[in-house]
């Protein structure tokens, strides 16, 4: 009998493993879809905070947020062939839990968002967290089917988190909207950097946050000088932390 338990308790963990993939399509579906049950969101509405945000210059220009179809698209590529072509997959395996804490919660950020915004600011942080700690986690063998659709998915996050923090600092009154946005800019990139530095095989999660970045210098352009010379700083710290990253990579197989 008391061999028999260990071998209960084996086959119970891998029966969880072996379902792990489809938690993970139900909460990419979850997240995906969220946007059709939802009303449409645009930005916090200005009358939630005490003091209105109106086009606060931490929010990137309108047109970046397109990149939501492409994520939302490689994340259902991404699921579906981690249930039909992965599933059994033992490199696949430690990102599953934290993607399902990330997209699981996000699901109701967007329904959140529209009368919360100091709430949807610590969602979207945990968001943020656990898509990283699944993007820490991805082999760099699958590559295009994993740690690509994942890496845009926390580089924007990082971005957007951030972009919430700042409207939530000007909002409230913490701080004068400009200094607000540089602060989140700084902290956004701090992030970013960090994870470079000690995981430079991971340029791919830079690229969503360069694309927020240059958004926000557009959204600037001609206006809020302080932000937009906070943007291109970043932009060219982040450009260059990746291309080291690339450069280590092509060291390491040789080229």
């Amino acid at each position: 009998m008391a061999k028999k338990e260990p071998v209960a308790s084996r086959l119970r963990i891998t029966h969880m493993k072996q379902n792990l993939p489809v938690l993970t399509l139900l909460a990419t579906l979850a997240f995906v879809v969220s946007p059709l049950v939802t009303d449409p969101f645009s930005g916090f509405a200005p009358d939630r905070f005490p003091v209105p945000q109106i086009d606060p210059p931490v929010q990137p220009a309108g047109y970046a947020f397109g990149i939501w179809g492409l994520i939302y698209l490689w994340l259902v590529v991404m699921a579906v062939a981690g249930v039909t072509l992965r599933r059994h997959a033992p490199q696949w395996q430690g990102v599953h839990l934290p993607l399902i804490l990330s997209l699981g919660p996000g699901a109701a950020w967007l329904w959140v968002a529209g009368f919360a915004p100091r709430a949807a600011t610590v969602l979207i942080f945990w968001m943020m967290a656990t898509a990283i700690w699944a993007l820490l986690r991805t082999p760099a063998q699958d590559r295009f089917l994993l740690r690509l659709p994942v890496a845009l998915y926390a580089g924007w996050l990082t971005a957007a988190a951030h972009v919430s923090l700042g409207i939530n600092l000007g909002g409230f009154g913490i701080a004068p909207a400009e200094i607000a946005a540089v602060i989140a800019l700084a902290l956004a990139s701090g992030v970013m950097l960090t994870t470079l530095y000690f995981r430079p095989d991971l340029p791919d999660y830079g690229l969503a946050f360069v694309w927020a970045l240059v958004a926000v210098i557009v959204a600037n352009w001609g206006g809020a000088a302080l932000v937009l010379i906070a943007a291109a700083v970043a932009l060219v710290l982040v450009l260059f932390a990746m291309i080291r990253g690339l450069r280590t990579g092509q060291l390491a197989h040789g080229l």
